[in-house]
């Protein structure tokens, strides 16, 4: 039986399929570097692109706050002069009612009698005055009574006070403002 050397035929045919096999793994580790440097490049750049959108997004948000303290200063502004506005029309609508009612008040102060102060606040009025007897007082409560511009007197103080000869009263009361309502009486009745 014939012997046939077949070993370098086939050690051959092992190295080139080492080679083939080799170069196949050095093709395929290239394209994987390659994907893997693609894939990072791509991140980097979506990376990069999203913190340019951020800081894009925070120099809005800083003009948008500052725009908005401008709008909350401009609304106090606003609120202020409204309020101002509002003391303004309140007081040119009591105007000729302040007079009126100093009008009433001279008409209703019988003699011997006189005012030192006159405080208002609140809708309240505090008169401090000097009178020549307690009649003078009661007399002049009953007529802030019966005044349509006065209500509910109360006298809080009365006190003599001697000078010499002659005796005074000094009294302090309180008595409610009361407005009449019908425009014949704000305007001076009619006059």
């Amino acid at each position: 039986m014939a012997h046939i050397n077949l070993l370098p035929w086939r050690e051959a045919l092992r190295k080139q399929k080492k080679q083939d096999f080799f170069a196949v793994v050095a093709i395929f580790s290239g394209i994987m570097i390659a994907v893997v440097i693609a894939a990072h490049l791509y991140m980097a750049s979506l990376i990069d692109n999203q913190i340019a959108r951020n800081e894009t997004l925070k120099r809005e948000i800083t003009q948008i706050d500052k725009k908005i303290k401008e709008i909350k200063d401009l609304e106090n502004q606003k609120e202020q002069l409204i309020a101002r506005m509002r003391v303004i029309e309140e007081l040119q609508s009591n105007r000729p009612a302040i007079v009126r009612l100093f009008d009433e008040l001279a008409k209703i102060i019988p003699e011997g009698l006189y005012i030192d102060s006159l405080v208002q606040k609140n809708g309240s009025i505090t008169i401090t005055g000097q009178a020549q007897s307690n009649a003078r007082v009661s007399a002049f409560m009953r007529a802030l009574e019966e005044s349509a511009w006065f209500k509910q007197p109360s006298l809080e103080v009365i006190s003599s006070k001697s000078a010499g000869a002659r005796k005074a009263r000094e009294f302090t009361l309180r008595v409610s403002q009361d407005a009449p309502v019908s425009q014949d009486a704000v305007d001076g009745g009619g006059k």
